[in-house]
């Protein structure tokens, strides 16, 4: 199945892209320290966050097949880009928390599965993901 996003060039350096099933937009442009003004998320930010948000997103997928309630999961993401040419994403830093506490089957389930997302089998194996999960009420 085919899903078509259309984008066009708004402003010098600001593109805007439309989800066509929902109809959903939103913005890119060139970070700052690429030239941009960083006034929205860059291409590379995009990428980032479809990391985490394929992760969660995956994990709720399983925690629903499993009976567990995991609302309210967060994530934070580092990006990490290359210092050398071609300029790439060269790592990305991410720490998923799951705010319930789940046994220790139920936890390793959920990061296999977080692990096993289509977004991060789709990234290059170039790019360095140092992922870490937390459960339960403390933050690691």
């Amino acid at each position: 199945m085919a899903v078509r996003i259309n984008g066009r060039l708004v402003d010098g350096l600001t593109a805007e892209h439309t989800h066509q099933p929902s109809g959903d937009t939103i913005r890119t442009t060139a970070p700052k320290d690429n030239g941009g003004t960083g006034e929205h998320f860059s291409p590379t930010d995009l990428l980032t966050t479809s990391l985490g948000s394929c992760m969660i997103t995956i994990m709720a997928l399983a925690a629903k097949k499993r009976g567990l309630n995991i609302e309210g999961t967060t994530f934070e993401i580092d990006k990490h880009m290359s210092t050398e040419t071609p300029r790439r994403v060269a790592k990305l830093v991410l720490a998923i928390h799951v705010p319930h506490g789940l046994s220790e089957t139920d936890q390793q389930a959920l990061v296999e599965a977080g692990k096993g997302c289509p977004v991060c089998r789709s990234l290059s194996p170039e790019i360095e993901i140092d992922s870490s999960f937390s459960f339960g009420a403390n933050q690691a």
